[in-house]
């Protein structure tokens, strides 16, 4: 018997395996979503996407953290039919009909109400003790930031005005035990939270609830907005993801998600900037633009379609450009690059 052998017969963790052989490192599931930018922004490349652990939105009221965090529930589930989403609501503010603009099945997510952080890591880890590995279920917590410790409630109710000190240590207790069983389990969990300015002569966005979620979340994104307008007024915002961490993307990198009122979520957002910067797509004249190395023109708003965009996307060129651009050095994650057929087929529902 070997040494290697031998130490792996003395453990008394069941799941522990030599290093090149291990589950949790060599079989990473990857949901990939029809936006191409987005899946860039979550894992540093075209083809690749969300990754089982803890991924934070955070932002603002109205920055559109839970529309993000239910379209990485959709592409989950369209991903694995007989999977399941755990949707732990604080807000109250997402009706059926709203997931049902997502195209999700209601009747595959669980909802389960929470009112403080105790119930939330009491039910959660219940959950998680009870999943095995290969269950396919998406945890989304909507949101920690709107939730109160249960000291905070009692003393309300006991009519104490002091100052709870318990909160910021009771979501650094969750997420320190729910993180290890992500892993483990291989199931993603998205959280929505909140961010609030700190004081001082240059105030940043600061996340909610203490250095826990800063200290166990695989990635954390803040989101900001800006104005889309034109000569009838407000047609939709930019969501400006800023990468606050990550394991896979350059830290501080910015990517713009184009929302607008009519059509909601322009699925080739982004793309224009980085192609243009990168001399994928050149500019001729004044409002046209070609694909490099092609005499045909384009309108600006007919760039806006998968015709356009896939013949870029789906060359290696293109995809190594994108990764030298924003996945962080040292991240090797996801290897392979995906054919213009691949992505034909991940992107088939894009227009």
């Amino acid at each position: 018997m070997s040494l290697m052998e031998k130490i792996k017969k003395n453990s008394t963790i069941k799941d522990t395996n030599i290093l090149s052989e291990s589950k949790f490192f060599n079989s990473k599931d990857m949901i990939q979503t029809p936006v191409p930018m987005f899946n860039v922004a979550l894992s540093g490349k075209i083809d690749g996407g969300l990754t089982p652990g803890l991924t934070v939105f955070a932002g603002p009221s109205k920055h559109f953290k839970t529309a993000f965090a239910l379209l990485l529930a959709k592409s989950y589930m369209e991903k694995y039919d007989d999977s399941v989403v755990l949707f732990y609501d604080s807000e109250f503010g997402s009706p059926q009909s709203y997931f049902e603009s997502f195209g999700i099945e209601t009747s595959r997510v669980l909802h389960t109400p929470v009112t403080d952080v105790e119930q939330l890591k009491h039910d959660s880890m219940q959950q998680l003790n009870n999943i095995e590995r290969g269950d396919r279920i998406i945890f989304i917590v909507d949101s920690v930031g709107n939730l109160a410790s249960r000291k905070e409630v009692e003393d309300s109710l006991s009519g104490k005005s002091v100052a709870d000190m318990s909160r910021a240590k009771q979501l650094k207790s969750l997420f320190r035990m729910i993180t290890p069983h992500l892993a483990i389990k291989d199931i993603p969990m998205v959280v929505v939270n909140h961010t609030y300015k700190e004081i001082g002569m240059f105030p940043k966005d600061v996340v909610s609830g203490g250095t826990g979620v800063y200290y166990s979340a695989d990635s954390i994104y803040i989101i900001g907005r800006q104005q889309e307008k034109d000569t009838t007024g407000l047609t939709g915002y930019n969501f400006i993801i800023n990468i606050e961490k990550s394991r896979y993307v350059r830290e501080k990198t910015k990517i713009a998600v184009e929302v607008s009122f009519e059509g909601g979520i322009s699925k080739w957002s982004g793309l224009m900037d980085v192609a243009l910067n990168g001399k994928f797509v050149t500019k001729p004249s004044n409002g046209w633009y070609s694909r490099k190395d092609e005499d045909q023109k384009f309108r600006m708003k007919d760039t806006y379609t998968k015709d356009f965009w896939l013949p870029i996307i789906s060359s290696k060129e293109f995809q190594d450009y994108i990764e030298t651009k924003f996945k962080s050095s040292g991240s090797n994650l996801m290897t392979g690059n995906l054919s213009e057929e691949d992505l034909e087929k991940e992107f088939e529902n894009a227009t």
